[in-house]
Parts: C-alpha cells; structure tokens; sequence
C-alpha cells in the first residue's frame, strides 16, 4: 500500500505562485510515475504533470506547460508541483497520483482511470 499526502494549496491572486508537495510512504517497488491532477466543481478529474523517478523525465498537460514545473526529492519520497502565473481556471482541488511501473507521458495519455494511487487533495484556489 502507498500513502500519498499533499499540502501546499490555498488562496492566492491571479499572477501569483504556489507550491504543493507530495509526500509519499509505504512504496513496495522501485519503478513508479508520479503526478499531478486536478477537479474543478462539475469537471472530470484532469492530468496536470507527471514525473518518471527512474529517469526524471517529466510530461505536461498543455494548459499549464511553460507554468507549472514538477519535480522529486527522493531522498524524502516527495514531489512538488512548483505553480507560477496562475490563471482563475486553475481553481480546483489538487490530486497527488502514483502508478507503478508506469511512465510520465504513460500517466499523461492514460489519464486518471490508469492511476493506482491518490492523496487526498489539495485546495488551490486563484482570485481575478
């Protein structure tokens, strides 16, 4: 079993920036694609980024690319999302994920239903 514990989020003006990270524990194997999704109220759960832990090669969702940057501390088993010139449609609860023996671009084109694993979430909430 894998945990996965978000923090970061909370309330800040369009333009401005947030960090989340990713805490996870109890990892069974040494392969895993780790990332990011987000819900917004009456939307499906969307892809945001992903990371490759093998490989740190990373993939992103159109919407944020140039924006948002993923990265990993393995020594601490955490991955952040750092989030810069953040538009009022990125307002939606932030969803740390994981699959085993999965790729980032894997984790990208396979959406949410390819996850194994998920956090609780996360608020992110932009202001006009």
């Amino acid at each position: 079993q894998v945990h996965l514990v978000e923090s970061g989020g909370g309330l800040v003006q369009a333009g401005g920036s947030l960090r989340l990270s990713c805490a996870a524990s109890g990892r069974p194997f040494s392969s895993y694609a780790m990332g990011w999704f987000r819900q917004a109220p009456g939307k499906e759960r969307e892809f945001v980024a992903a990371i490759n832990w093998s490989g740190g090669s990373t993939y992103y969702a159109d919407s944020v690319k140039g924006r948002f940057t993923i990265s990993g501390d393995n020594a601490k088993n955490t991955v952040y999302l750092q989030m810069n010139s953040l538009k009022p449609e990125d307002t939606a609860v932030y969803y740390c994920a994981a699959t085993q023996f999965r790729t980032a671009q894997a984790m990208g084109v396979m959406g949410h239903s390819g996850v194994r694993y998920w956090g609780q979430g996360t608020q992110v909430t932009v202001s006009s």
